[in-house]
């Protein structure tokens, strides 16, 4: 019988929150979709209802960040820019910088507080400077997910606010954040910035698991009151990295227990082992 493997103290203080925070009948009955994968090779190690639809709030933000990214890129965007804030993107709710209108960023500094305090303001800026409005954004958004093969997912906007904040599944934001990792490897180190420091004030990761978890270092959170509390989180050991996605937790210490106990899941899979030459030259010969 193998040993039992003790979480660490961080992730047991994160169970202890969930267990103050959530009420017992909560607690017995709270549906989530979860998916893990194996980064490198793509292989499901754990699912429950990741086909499942459900919204996606800010993890919207990710398909906002990998277009910036793909716009840079191809030079449509240029890393040096300053971007304008319009009248439509301040208006946005919170999280937000609270940027005025007229008033001018740099593209960096617009990425990282994105990626690390989800401002819709900000997310909506860049996708105004990406595509000339919002709506056309948001079609290109869906076209790109579109092609990346997530087949059940609809965004509505840049920012994933309800009441329009599209419609997505686990699996379809695990195949998302795969492709950022692995395709993106210098931008995604924006997601493992632990803080922004904005207006005199140090703004924290909303991703409670960096430098808690061993291993994560990125990547999204998302809340609204009709997704409730969703989690991308990546994390890598020993050259080895897991994607893991939960949506619909009722609490954000629940999803943050959940998220942490199945990066442990999926760490404790043995790595798929490439075949040997024989079993290879076998599996040709079938």
């Amino acid at each position: 019988m193998p040993a039992r493997r003790l979480l660490p103290a961080p992730v047991l203080r994160l169970i202890a929150a969930a267990a103050l925070a959530l009420p017992a009948a909560a607690q017995a009955a709270a549906p989530v979709s979860e998916i893990v994968i194996d980064a490198g090779s793509g292989r499901v190690l754990d699912t429950a209802a990741a086909d499942r639809v459900r919204p996606p709030a800010s993890l919207t933000k990710l398909m906002t960040l990998l277009l910036a990214f793909e716009a840079l890129d191809r030079g449509t965007l240029r890393a040096g820019e300053q971007l304008r804030m319009s009248r439509h993107a301040a208006a946005q709710a919170p999280s937000k910088l609270g940027l005025a209108p007229g008033r001018r960023m740099g593209l960096q500094e617009a990425m990282r507080s994105v990626a690390v305090i989800s401002a819709n303001d900000v997310a909506v800026m860049l996708a105004e400077r990406i595509a000339g409005s919002e709506p056309r954004f948001v079609a290109q958004m869906n076209r790109r997910a579109r092609q990346l093969g997530m087949a059940h997912t609809r965004f509505a906007n840049a920012t994933g606010l309800a009441p329009a904040g599209g419609m997505t599944t686990a699996r379809d934001m695990a195949t998302l954040a795969r492709y950022i990792v692995r395709s993106h490897p210098a931008r995604y180190r924006l997601f493992a910035t632990r803080s922004i420091r904005w207006r005199g004030q140090t703004r924290p990761n909303h991703n409670r698991l960096l430098g808690t978890v061993r291993g994560v270092d990125g990547m999204k959170t998302g809340y609204t009151v009709p997704a409730g509390y969703n989690l991308v989180a990546s994390a890598v050991r020993r050259g080895r990295r897991m994607v893991v996605v939960v949506l619909g937790a009722r609490t954000a210490p629940a999803r943050d227990v959940r998220v942490a106990n199945l990066i442990e899941l999926g760490f404790s899979a043995p790595a798929k082992a490439a075949p040997t030459p024989a079993r290879a030259r076998a599996r040709r010969r079938r």
